[in-house]
């Protein structure tokens, strides 16, 4: 009742639509039933006396019979419309809630979920929600109304024989039902994780197939893929296992009313010596048995199903119900100063038991370039995405111009904060509106500006179209270093007064990256700038280098002040002047 109370809430205006429904699914059943007992009554008047009945009586029932079955059909016709119209109003208003969801989530949110487990989530579990109200609740109905009449036949007409009827189908029900309530949840919850896991797994691989081929690791980067598919299979047939044996006894139970419904007809006819009304009920029970056994049948799926959504609106409501960003009362929504502050802040990843840092404390003052380095996994990357919010700090905090970034409302931080990405990621739509995207009202001078900074003219001027040529699309795509001076552009057209730059060169090859420069050098003119990088050779300049090890401050400085301190940044600078002067060896020759 609760999960069938939340999708009403989510049929808005149309919820009148769903009893309408089952109310109509009533009528079908009524409809569906009749017939048999037409049929019963047809051959009730050709044995009646041992003579032929009227054949007008035949002919009435026969004609109401075959109404009461094409009404029966037409009314199922208008509950399914009914409730698919319902069902088609709680999809579309979940994935509206979901989506407004996803556009409020923190940052960091995105880091540990990745696009195909959303869409699995989103998608398919609002699809299994439409399944359940569009399909198998308007037959809920059936599944109460049927048996209810079927009792009432067998008190009106035979008792003894309708128990025979009804006892195989219990004993087979109870089979049924106690193998699925043991298991029925467990298996529904491990089979929608896998089912996640493997669309989550596939919609990866195909995205790094362009990898895999360049490096020639189609069944190393298969191995992921091919596990869940395995994991996936392996549950489905341990859980069809477990059914065999249940199945097997059901179906030969269920279909064996006739083996106990005759021995006790021949026992009742040997007991009364009239066989003509005992024949008449053994016709009627033969009849309606097997429309009661399905109506369980129904019911029994109906329950798996409404597990099935259960589990689906249980995962939606966790997307939806996700912990978001706290608001302060404060909610500043405006900024004049920009030094950033770290007091003595410790963060620790969801689901994670060691802190990815601890304890870290600096300032960075307005107008400041400060820059992170460390081995990969020390905490850089944490520490650089605590400032626009991507988390937040369970202790200690995190500060710009003297206000917690918590008291600062998202849209005002977002404003202020240009976030340059390792990874640069375009919209497949033009180049113009992928710049745009920093600032929307911008004129033409001032992207035109942007992309003379960013170094973007010898791309804009090579394209077909030009600014208005599509990223992606019709063969044309750009290289990592274009997609990340591209990226810069678009970041300059923003002006923010604070840059937060994650080792924004690292896969630059060396021409992109002279231009790449050129650009940052435009791009953090006067700002506030905190970056990360491998390439020391691009921080040496920096007011400020903070070296990090396993989320701790080592030591900081200036470059030439932690070469005197003999550390490990000078060691750091050491393998990096041994790797940019080392060159491949003359190959050895043979004679």
């Amino acid at each position: 009742m609760k999960t069938l109370k939340e999708l009403m809430y989510y049929m808005g205006q149309r919820k009148a639509l769903l009893p309408l429904s089952m109310f109509l699914s009533v009528l079908s059943e009524l409809a569906g039933l009749l017939p048999y007992i037409l049929i019963w009554l047809i051959v009730r008047e050709l044995l009646s006396d041992g003579n032929f009945a009227s054949s007008q009586h035949i002919i009435f029932y026969a004609r109401w019979a075959a109404g009461m079955a094409i009404g029966g059909i037409i009314l199922y016709f208008l509950a399914l419309t009914c409730s698919h119209l319902a069902a088609f109003r709680v999809e579309s208003n979940l994935r509206k809630e979901a989506m407004c969801k996803i556009v409020k989530m923190p940052l960091g949110f995105f880091d540990t979920n990745t696009s195909g487990r959303i869409r699995k989530i989103i998608d398919d579990n609002a699809s299994i929600t439409h399944s359940f109200l569009a399909h198998q609740l308007p037959d809920l109905s059936g599944t109460i109304l049927v048996p209810a009449i079927t009792i009432l036949l067998i008190g009106i007409f035979n008792w003894q024989l309708g128990l025979a009827c009804i006892v195989p189908v219990v004993i087979a029900m109870f089979i049924m039902g106690y193998t699925m309530n043991t298991k029925g949840k467990e298996f529904m919850r491990a089979y929608m994780t896998s089912l996640e896991d493997m669309n989550t797994e596939a919609v990866e691989y195909v995205r790094g197939i362009p990898v895999v081929k360049v490096f020639q690791q189609t069944i190393y980067s298969f191995k992921n893929f091919y596990k869940s598919i395995m994991n996936y299979n392996q549950m489905v047939s341990s859980y069809t296992g477990m059914w065999e044996k249940p199945m097997s006894f059901y179906t030969i139970i269920i279909n064996s009313f006739v083996f106990f419904l005759t021995p006790l007809a021949i026992l009742l006819i040997g007991n009364t010596g009239h066989y003509t009304p005992v024949l008449l009920d053994f016709f009627l029970f033969v009849l309606i048995t097997p429309v009661f056994s399905q109506s369980i049948m129904k019911s029994m799926y109906l329950s798996q199903a409404l597990g099935q959504a259960q589990e689906a609106l249980g995962r939606l409501n966790r997307l939806i119900n996700y912990e978001q960003l706290s608001t302060s009362h404060e909610n500043v929504s405006s900024m004049s100063k920009f030094d950033i502050t770290f007091s003595h802040v410790s963060f620790t990843y969801p689901d994670c038991k060691e802190k990815a840092i601890d304890d870290i404390s600096f300032t960075i003052l307005q107008g400041q370039r400060i820059a992170l380095v460390g081995a990969s996994g020390s905490g850089k990357t944490t520490i650089a995405r605590l400032i626009p919010r991507f988390w937040d700090t369970k202790e200690g905090q995190v500060l710009i111009g003297g206000t917690n970034v918590k008291d600062i409302s998202q849209e005002t931080l977002m404003k202020n904060i240009s976030f340059v990405f390792q990874n640069p990621r375009l919209f497949k739509t033009t180049l113009l509106e992928n710049i745009a995207y920093g600032n929307p009202y911008a004129d033409g001078e001032a992207i035109n500006r942007a992309i003379d900074m960013a170094q973007c003219r010898e791309i804009v001027d090579r394209l077909p179209q030009g600014l208005n040529t599509k990223i992606g699309t019709e063969g044309t795509y750009l290289s990592g270093g274009e997609q990340q001076r591209i990226v810069l552009a678009r970041a300059i057209l923003k002006n923010a007064p604070i840059i937060v730059l994650d080792e924004a060169t690292a896969f630059a090859d060396p021409e992109n990256e002279h231009k790449i420069q050129k650009a940052l050098k435009e791009l953090t003119a006067g700002k506030t700038v905190l970056m990360i990088a491998h390439r020391l050779s691009s921080i040496t300049n920096a007011d400020n280098i903070i070296v990090i090890d396993k989320g701790r401050i080592m030591e900081q400085g200036t470059h030439h002040e932690l070469i005197d301190k003999h550390g490990m940044y000078s060691k750091m600078w050491k393998e990096y002047q041994q790797s940019v002067n080392w060159i491949i060896g003359k190959e050895v020759s043979y004679e």
